[in-house]
């Protein structure tokens, strides 16, 4: 059962609008998916909330600040959200059960040094021998300076950047809904669909 977990230490970089959606293109695919919040501000379990009953079902995994519990039997795939600050013994045991990392990086300085050291925290980790990593840009506006300096940020980490996904209202839109890119009509979310397939065949690797 392949998990994901999804974590920076900054907060505000896009870990929700990643894990929803990663487990919004699990369901999409069929599988049994369950989505992790171990965030204090909880906010893929309340996005779980407003998700409609006729979307592809996404189950509730029970996570808390001090445990996080085995996924039951029939579950095919777990996506967990993890709070901004992940470190010591919580870290270790996400990371104890994590099959894939993906780290979501903003364009912005401050991002850059905290991820950084997160990556440097994560690099010294016992299990990371065992760990697939990869790096999404969030919020990215190929046209800015800033953009520039994540991209030659990102080329120092001898990580895979699975893809840079752009700053757009359909995140907020859907999110309110509790949908995801992959539970509407793909002509309406064309651009930000293409962002995605490369990180869609990652996951599927």
């Amino acid at each position: 059962m392949p998990v994901v977990v999804v974590a920076n230490p900054k907060g505000g970089v896009g870990k929700s609008t990643l894990s929803t959606n990663i487990a919004g293109y699990f369901a999409a695919q069929g599988h049994a998916v369950m989505l992790g919040d171990a965030d204090r501000q909880q906010s893929s379990r309340l996005w779980l909330g407003l998700r409609p009953p006729a979307a592809r079902p996404i189950a509730t995994w029970d996570v808390n600040a001090d445990m996080i519990a085995k996924a039951p039997k029939g579950t095919t795939h777990v996506v967990l959200d993890t709070p901004a600050g992940l470190h010591g013994w919580r870290f270790n045991d996400v990371m104890k059960m994590a099959h894939k990392v993906i780290v979501p990086l903003q364009p912005s300085v401050f991002d850059i040094f905290a991820t950084k050291a997160f990556l440097d925290q994560l690099m010294k980790n016992k299990h990371y021998d065992k760990l697939q990593i990869g790096v999404v840009g969030m919020r990215v506006d190929a046209r800015t300076i800033a953009a520039d300096k994540l991209h030659e940020f990102v080329a120092t980490l001898g990580l895979p950047v699975l893809g840079y996904l752009r700053d757009t209202q359909n995140y907020i839109h859907l999110a309110a809904r509790g949908l995801t890119l992959f539970d509407v009509t793909p002509g309406r979310v064309e651009k930000d669909l293409a962002q995605w397939q490369s990180i869609c065949d990652w996951l599927d690797a």
